[in-house]
């Protein structure tokens, strides 16, 4: 079976995928940004469930529920804070995408809607943070699990503007 890809503009909060990611922080703790409007449209019980779990390492990720969202479940994948590309950051970023994948195939998701992981407050640079996460669904169309549909939801067109054109450079090659 294939594995479709689509960029959207949208609020990833109103998705109904089997699965939203949530551009956490190592608390797991309701934040600003994608990780703050998640918590908000979720509601207490995600919070909840977040500080039973401990919090997370950089370049992990944990699985919770959805509770009030459309969505059944959701990845809490912890990005880099970008400090310039000395500190690990690609490698980092590209585990978190990994662990996401890896969570939603062990739990037999067959859809799952990503935010762009660390180019808010933590300051990855858009265009390489994009690279590595259609890096990560190209290698795994390549050799899929559960997951039959990925979706990149960008909030702002400058960000759909940049995963398309990157999209299409990995796809199809340079313009």
């Amino acid at each position: 079976m294939s594995v479709t890809m689509e960029i959207v503009e949208a609020d990833i909060t109103t998705l109904d995928v089997d699965a939203i990611v949530n551009a956490a922080n190592e608390e797991l703790a309701p934040g600003g940004g994608v990780c703050g409007a998640i918590h908000a449209a979720a509601g207490p019980e995600l919070a909840r469930e977040c500080r039973r779990l401990g919090g997370c390492p950089t370049g992990q990720a944990r699985i919770t529920a959805g509770y009030d969202l459309a969505a059944r479940h959701v990845i809490h994948a912890v990005g880099p804070i970008w400090h310039g590309g000395e500190r690990n950051e690609a490698t980092l970023l590209a585990s978190a995408y990994q662990v996401c994948y890896q969570l939603a195939d062990q739990a037999g998701l067959s859809s799952i809607a990503f935010p762009a992981i660390s180019t808010g407050i933590y300051g990855y640079p858009l265009g390489a943070a994009t690279g590595i996460a259609l890096a990560a669904a190209q290698a795994y169309q390549a050799a899929p699990g559960s997951l039959r549909h990925i979706v990149f939801c960008c909030f702002g067109a400058d960000v759909s503007d940049t995963y398309r054109d990157i999209h299409h450079q990995l796809f199809f090659g340079a313009a």
